[in-house]
């Protein structure tokens, strides 16, 4: 187990994010994650970074301020909060999230206290992630387990049972065996991602059609200067990093009034500290018309309206049915997982890089070429065994993507 965890550190520090000598390193970790997070700031510090500032989070104190905090403090976000973030994104520090959070650690809570922070934050933070967002400095999401999320996952096993299943789902899943080769077996999956990503962007296409049994039937245009892509990206100045880990999907960015139809979640989707589950949207002219869930209704409703953008999508994503995290056949209850076991969509902001020399554009420009603006950017599962994607070209020739839950390409 030591060793598994070692090369964790390693694979997140040197080649998720990538750090450089002299580069600052913020780490956000759960207090439970504490060991671990010590792990990756040693790693960070063996690689030459400067420092190492964490930011320490707690489900229980979460709560708790949801529950009992004095109303106004959920409309605000303190000065220094944004000032420390925008000053560590300016000056490229490169940022790890570890995720590990109860799935539904704010169930029961007043959902517009959640949706007026989510605002607040959004709005202060919004330079922050517009940088993010460019690529302007490396940022990676891992996870590691902790029992309230174990629990879920497993709810037949509980403590330390439970914890140690997730764990040997989770190395799977970032493809770590403990015999120190995970980077080099990192290093050929992400040369088949950018393979298909130069295969899906020699495709030239206009649009993407969806069906499946489920009663997915939805329209996707593209910009016409679209990119696909997917394994690593580059910040700006040019060093390459890993956004997620793991990751498993190639994706790019929809047209913003260019979708149209109907589109049911094949899985649950945690938000807000709420689970939803058996969810679809109505779509026209790239906006959610309607909002209909069996579970956890409310939640999602306010997810898609915390702002003007949050109601139409940033992201269109495609992972096979049969990637590895799929074939576990296992529901994580966290977007970072379940999201690379599906073909998924993102309502709220798109990336930048999903369009030619995006990353120098400004909102407006951006705006101009038909991506989304958000202060949100939230990942919902589609994909299904028998998902059927059909792509047609800016030449009107329909082409084959996915037959049966796979890609065809």
């Amino acid at each position: 187990m030591e060793a598994k965890l070692q090369e964790y550190a390693r694979l997140l520090i040197e080649v998720g994010l990538n750090v450089q000598k002299g580069q600052d390193l913020v780490i956000s970790s759960p207090v439970e994650c504490a060991s671990f997070a010590r792990m990756c700031a040693k790693a960070a510090y063996a690689a030459g970074c400067r420092e190492v500032v964490m930011r320490w989070r707690d489900d229980v104190l979460t709560r708790e301020r949801y529950l009992h905090a004095a109303d106004e403090v959920f409309d605000t976000v303190p000065q220094w909060q944004r000032m420390f973030f925008d000053e560590c994104a300016q000056s490229g520090a490169a940022s790890l999230h570890i995720a590990a959070a109860d799935p539904e650690n704010l169930l029961g809570v007043d959902q517009d206290r959640i949706t007026r922070a989510q605002r607040a934050g959004g709005e202060a933070l919004r330079e922050y992630y517009r940088l993010q967002m460019a690529n302007a400095f490396p940022w990676c999401v891992a996870a590691m387990p902790i029992p309230s999320w174990a629990e879920k996952v497993f709810p037949g096993l509980s403590g330390d049972q439970g914890v140690d299943k997730l764990w040997d789902a989770i190395f799977s899943a970032i493809r770590i065996t403990g015999d120190g080769h995970a980077v080099d077996r990192w290093r050929e999956h992400l040369d088949t991602l950018h393979r298909r990503c130069d295969i899906l962007n020699s495709l030239d296409l206009e649009s993407l059609h969806y069906t499946n049994s489920l009663g997915t039937d939805l329209s996707i245009c593209l910009p016409e200067d679209h990119v696909w892509c997917g394994g690593s990206s580059r910040t700006t100045k040019g060093v390459p990093f890993i956004a997620n880990i793991p990751t498993e999907e190639i994706f790019t960015a929809p047209l913003r009034d260019g979708i149209d139809g109907v589109v049911y979640a094949s899985m649950p989707f945690v938000c807000g500290g709420t689970v939803v589950e058996d969810f679809h949207f109505v779509i026209r002219d790239g906006k959610i018309r309607e909002v209909h869930a069996a579970k956890g209704e409310e939640a999602l409703r306010a997810a898609v309206s915390v702002d003007e953008g949050a109601c139409r999508f940033g992201e269109v994503a495609l992972v096979p049915y049969d990637s590895p995290i799929s074939s576990q056949k296992l529901l994580y209850y966290n977007t970072l997982f379940d999201e690379n076991a599906s073909c998924h969509l993102a309502f709220g902001e798109a990336y930048p890089e999903c369009i030619k020399g995006g990353e120098s554009m400004s909102k407006e420009e951006l705006s101009e070429h038909g991506l989304n603006d958000s202060i949100t950017h939230e990942d919902f599962m589609v994909g299904t065994a028998d998902l059927q994607i059909t792509g047609r070209t800016w030449g009107g020739a329909k082409v084959p993507i996915f037959v049966d839950g796979n890609f065809v390409i």
